[in-house]
């Protein structure tokens, strides 16, 4: 996972990105909350850890900024000495998932971060994944759009899986080239651009299909659910309910 840390201390935001780069996780730091804010609605990332107190501002202010500002509901894990009860009720009250003391306990910080994970994603662990109109079998690979099976390659099958999986979400350019094409974040290229316009074809991603993918300017791309217009309109309205 891509995680965003909120810490000030760089000693201990040196440990938890240790801890969590030791399982695999990628984890960027910032010591503010005007930098981790700028970060987070500018890239992407799959979970967020964040301490209370900050030089500029509270904790519980930044994440009211990014449960005012993300259109996805992002995990959030509190990571802070405070730990009164009243505290821990604010936080989960202003949107966390998660809080934890400090000192982190290793295994803990990791099994919470990756049960989050879980609970966030449960389509990970299905194998045929239906949205909408459109039905993705994760085990033959095959995607049909009102049960006529597309042509697509296998590219084109991991970029759609990853869209439809994290509708909603901006997907920044960096992030789709690191998850689908397995490539360093820092590559210029424009093949995300290409497969994007092809996708848009080739899975007839309209209105009347219920679906289309948003160029955001600058940014990268975000998969959008939208209102079928036509006479299948509350079909595809119920099953996006």
């Amino acid at each position: 996972m891509r995680i965003a840390l909120l810490e000030d201390e760089t000693e201990q935001a040196q440990h938890i990105q240790s801890i969590l780069s030791e399982r695999g996780h990628h984890c960027d730091s910032f010591p503010s909350g005007q930098s981790f804010l700028s970060a987070v609605l500018h890239r992407s990332y799959d979970l967020l850890v964040m301490d209370w107190q900050i030089p500029d501002m509270t904790g519980i202010d930044v994440l009211e900024h990014v449960r005012a500002q993300l259109n996805w509901q992002i995990p959030v894990v509190f990571l802070t000495q405070r730990d009164s009860e009243a505290d821990i009720v604010r936080a989960l009250d202003a949107g966390a998932d998660d809080y934890l003391s400090k000192p982190a306990r290793e295994a803990e910080l990791v099994a919470r971060i990756n049960a989050l994970a879980r609970r966030t994603n449960p389509d990970n662990e299905k194998e045929v994944l239906v949205y909408g109109p459109f039905e993705i079998n994760t085990q033959s690979r095959t995607i049909a759009l009102h049960g006529e099976v597309l042509t697509l390659t296998d590219k084109d099958f991991d970029l759609t899986l990853f869209l439809f999986q994290n509708q909603g979400r901006l997907l920044t350019r960096e992030m789709l080239l690191e998850r689908v094409w397995g490539l360093a974040r820092d590559i210029n290229t424009r093949t995300v651009d290409t497969h994007m316009s092809r996708l848009r074809r080739r899975l007839g991603l309209n209105p009347e299909n219920g679906f289309r993918i948003k160029t955001i300017y600058q940014r990268g791309y975000r998969l959008e659910a939208m209102k079928a217009s036509g006479p299948d309109a509350h079909a595809v309205a119920a099953e996006q309910a």
